[in-house]
């Protein structure tokens, strides 16, 4: 699915492309895809090799990224690689374009964060740098999407009144919330709740953030929703809030409750910016604040990231 919406970018963006060279297993090698309206042949990774692009972006699974990943980066290719594989690798720039851009410099091989973590930090490193972050509490509504394939033919399916037997979640996902993102780890946080707490900190330089996570899928196709609890070191208030996510890159601020305005997925599908509203100072702490952060998960969340990095980084 990211795959596909690496095209669905690269077409948008106008991205200044001679070839194009889609890259597949042998199973999958001979096969076409579409570019701009022409088909094209999907070659194998021994290809590849032998045709060496300026840039690869990854997006096959971390045992794919980590056997070809470096290989490709040390032959001079900017490699951007959007699986878990190297994201904590501390030689490996963990990158959001809006917030730390400049640690990719001079680098080959770049990891694409986590989807819920690229929303997550573009809307709060801007309110970092004005108060000073102190904590993080993160509770998420994750689409479907962000499973895969399976994930929405199950939920089709469901639909259909249908549970198919082979499907990636346990329980029903139609009419339902399942707090479970990933597996569990030994310290009774999921896989993905702990990539919320390790990226971020990597990511804004905050090794010692204070952050918990609670990660549940929703049944939503596309667009990944966030309540973000956040401490900062003085009291803050709304009107501050607002004039600094104003004017944050790659932020677009939807907080007018009194109209009902605010973030919701639907409006975020297809869109390269993070959405933010629901701003409220905590009733009980002066300096803790709410807010709820939207995106698409496939865009912004993973393929629209990746191809911003490599803009900013080989242009």
């Amino acid at each position: 699915m990211v795959g596909r919406e690496f095209l669905k970018v690269l077409e948008e963006t106008s991205f200044p492309i001679t070839d194009l060279i889609p890259v597949a297993s042998e199973r999958s090698s001979g096969s076409e895809i579409y570019f701009n309206g022409n088909p094209i042949l999907v070659k194998n990774i021994q290809y590849l090799f032998e045709n060496l692009p300026d840039i690869a972006f990854f997006s096959a699974g971390s045992s794919v990224s980590l056997e070809f990943g470096r290989k490709l980066a040390d032959l001079g290719v900017l490699v951007i690689d959007n699986s878990s594989a190297w994201r904590m690798d501390t030689e490996v720039p963990l990158i959001v374009p809006e917030v730390n851009i400049e640690s990719g410099f001079g680098k080959k091989l770049i990891a694409n964060p986590n989807c819920s973590t690229i929303q997550l930090v573009t809307a709060v490193y801007p309110l970092h740098q004005a108060f000073g972050l102190r904590r993080l509490l993160i509770s998420t509504y994750q689409a479907v999407s962000g499973t895969g394939q399976k994930a929405l033919a199950q939920l089709k399916a469901e639909k259909s009144g249908n549970f198919p037997e082979d499907g990636p979640y346990a329980y029903p996902i139609e009419g339902n919330v399942i707090p479970q993102c990933d597996i569990f780890l030994e310290n009774g946080y999921t896989r993905e709740e702990m990539k919320l707490v390790n990226e971020s900190r990597k990511i804004m330089e905050l090794p010692n953030l204070s952050v918990s996570a609670t990660a549940v899928r929703v049944p939503v196709v596309t667009g990944h929703s966030e309540s973000v609890y956040c401490e900062f070191e003085s009291p803050i208030n709304e009107t501050e809030v607002r004039k600094v996510l104003s004017e944050a890159p790659g932020v677009v601020l939807q907080d007018e409750p009194q109209f009902q305005q605010y973030p919701m997925p639907i409006n975020a599908i297809g869109k390269n910016e993070v959405f933010v509203g629901r701003i409220r100072r905590d009733l009980n702490y002066p300096n803790g604040l709410h807010l709820w952060i939207v995106a698409d998960n496939l865009r912004k969340g993973a393929a629209g990231n990746a191809v911003q990095i490599a803009l900013n980084l080989a242009f």
